[in-house]
């Protein structure tokens, strides 16, 4: 049985660092693309970074929003309070709001909020004192991506939830971190080998791409990943790195078209001739003596 799909615009830091720009997103996802729900993250920059990193340039000038990679890092951030605004706007829209969280920090701010899920990113699913607090003090969905991640990491990411028993609350994504990913690299039957070691273990697995175009996410779902997570943004050629690996509003809302269609056609005929065809066998059908 395919469950039905759930489909999560992950909006990140496309919004600019602007509140405006942020309402826009959510408005948009809920009322044009009919997401199930939109995703921002969380930072803070100077408990994530080293004091090296934090003063070294944006790797990529083009696209920095401040003089130094941890002053781009401040300008994209918003506060709790602000995150509070976004889950009031998101509640009002009727779409789901989440974060990812990137440090302790975040984590704690974020959990206050109780948000209906919380998303660990691929770059911190080793931060296990993090994961561990989460299991302790947050009661919630907490989803997990598995990019660029070893299998040996990930049984250990696990097995802590399952000591913890929090395995049922945990959502496993598939997922290769880059921006955006050729199709060579989108390996998608791993979703096969996460299905065979944890989907009984865990309360789902999912898909989070970030490749181009969406006939990669119709793959995944019918392989069995029923949450995917696509990087969204409301114009692809703004300034940043994540708009030219994200899809715009008529992407996000072509992809859940094609998902739920897909989703409908995913069964066995009810009985051997269907009542659409009957109408054509007595019209067309070779009758043999």
């Amino acid at each position: 049985m395919y469950k039905k799909p759930y489909v999560i615009a992950e909006a990140g830091c496309n919004h600019m660092g602007q509140m405006e720009i942020a309402h826009e997103l959510i408005n948009v996802a809920a009322y044009f693309c009919k997401a199930d729900a939109i995703k921002f993250q969380k930072r803070c920059p100077k408990e994530l970074l080293t004091e090296e990193q934090y003063n070294a340039p944006h790797p990529n000038p083009i696209n920095s929003y401040g003089d130094t990679y941890g002053a781009h890092r401040e300008y994209l951030e918003f506060t709790v309070d602000q995150h509070a605004q976004l889950k009031e706007w998101c509640e009002e829209a009727g779409i789901t709001y989440s974060t990812s969280v990137w440090d302790m920090t975040s984590a704690k701010e974020i959990a206050s909020l109780k948000p209906e899920f919380i998303k660990i990113p691929s770059a911190c699913n080793t931060h296990y004192e993090m994961l561990q607090w989460l299991c302790d003090n947050y009661s919630g969905e907490i989803q997990l991506s598995f990019g660029m991640t070893s299998h040996d990491e990930e049984e250990k990411i696990v097995q802590l939830f399952e000591k913890n028993n929090r395995a049922k609350d945990l959502v496993l994504f598939n997922c290769t971190s880059g921006y955006p990913v050729p199709f060579k690299d989108v390996c998608l039957l791993e979703i096969n080998r996460m299905k065979k070691l944890y989907q009984n273990r865990v309360k789902a697995i999912g898909f989070s791409g970030h490749h181009l175009g969406i006939a990669v996410d119709i793959a995944a779902y019918t392989l069995g990943a029923n949450v995917i997570e696509r990087h969204y943004t409301l114009d692809r050629t703004w300034k940043g790195t994540d708009h030219a690996a994200s899809l715009e509003p008529n992407g996000i809302k072509n992809l859940i078209h094609d998902l739920n269609a897909v989703h409908e056609a995913l069964m066995y005929k009810k009985c051997e001739i269907l009542p659409i065809e009957q109408v054509q066998r007595d019209k067309l059908k070779y009758r043999a003596n």
